[in-house]
């Protein structure tokens, strides 16, 4: 490199390089180097020294670079891997496990082990049966929930021939839930007895739904009032109103300002992941069953690990276990 490009800046010389190509500008007596091979630079690559202060550091260089040139393997993520990989490893045996017929253990979730009482109880007094699959779009996690749910439902209501109403707020969920009521009733052999008008579009209103589902629980008395979904403010009023008509309630939503409403008007009550959990509850399917095993068991290491944690941290030696569950 030529000394005299270095006349008037007040730095270091930097090492030869093997360059391809510099560019030197002069306007007002400063200098400038472009340096492509910043890979051999210990020191700053280049400054610009004017009227005002520029600095440009080897750091910011270096940091550019990196950032153009991603590695192709992040080790700072390797333990967000082992947690995906333990994940699906679980999920795939439980899977393969129930498809060969071996008996999984699932915990009675008793507001389930009651629909199909509650249906038959329905039966006996040739009352309808209520199903509300929350207020919310289709869009919403809880609603396809409810949705499944309601399949189940339909196929024991089907069986049994008992009267079925589900009222809904919105357009698309209206069509799905005719799709799976349909579906249902063809399923158990009854296809004659299904009729589009037991999924009915009510209200597009918060209130005026609530009103509405009000009046028909007054009118018609229910004798099972089943809310599985996305419930809001109307949740106590569909409750009390239907504890005054005399009806067993089984409610579930995984929204936990308004779990304590149905717990204290409802008969059961489904609360949080246990509404996610029912549709494989009910239908036995082996991918639904190997899905909720597979996070039952990662659940289980996750608070295995954090009781560990605890006690390493307590003890003075949780620096290097704590950081393999920092992801950067």
């Amino acid at each position: 490199m030529d000394s005299r490009a270095y006349r008037h800046l007040d730095m270091p010389r930097t090492p030869d390089l093997d360059l391809p190509k510099t560019l030197t500008l002069r306007p007002q007596r400063v200098y400038c180097r472009v340096i492509k091979s910043i890979d051999k630079l210990k020191r700053p690559a280049f400054r610009l020294l004017s009227t005002g202060l520029i600095v440009f550091s080897y750091s910011s260089v270096w940091a550019q670079a990196e950032q153009a040139a991603p590695s192709v393997f992040r080790f700072d993520r390797i333990n967000a891997m082992v947690l995906v990989l333990i994940f699906s490893s679980a999920v795939l045996l439980y899977t393969r496990w129930a498809r060969q017929g071996k008996t999984l253990f699932l915990r009675k979730i008793p507001g389930l082990e009651a629909v199909e009482e509650a249906v038959g109880r329905a039966t006996e007094m040739g009352r309808p049966v209520l199903f509300i699959p929350g207020i919310s779009e289709l869009d919403e996690i809880e609603t396809i929930a409810g949705i499944s749910i309601l399949g189940r439902v339909a196929r024991i209501t089907a069986q049994y021939e008992t009267p079925l109403m589900v009222p809904v707020r919105y357009p698309l969920v209206l069509a799905a839930g005719q799709e799976v009521v349909e579906q249902a009733y063809i399923e158990q052999g009854k296809k004659d007895a299904f009729d589009k008008d037991m999924v009915r579009y009510v209200a597009g209103e918060q209130f005026a739904f609530t009103a509405n589902v009000n009046g028909y629980m007054m009118r018609e008395r229910p004798a099972t009032n089943i809310y599985m979904g996305a419930f809001f403010a109307e949740s106590l009023l569909l409750a009390e109103t239907g504890n005054a008509a005399g009806s067993i309630q089984i409610a579930g939503t995984a929204r936990p300002e308004q779990l304590p409403f149905f717990i204290a008007a409802c008969d059961y009550t489904l609360m949080g992941e246990e509404l996610y959990a029912a549709s494989a509850y009910l239908s036995k399917e082996p991918i639904m069953l190997g899905g909720l095993k597979g996070q039952d068991f990662v659940k289980m290491l996750i608070a295995i690990m954090i009781i560990i944690g605890v006690i390493l941290v307590t003890f003075g030696y949780g620096d290097f276990f704590t950081g393999w569950f920092k992801v950067v």
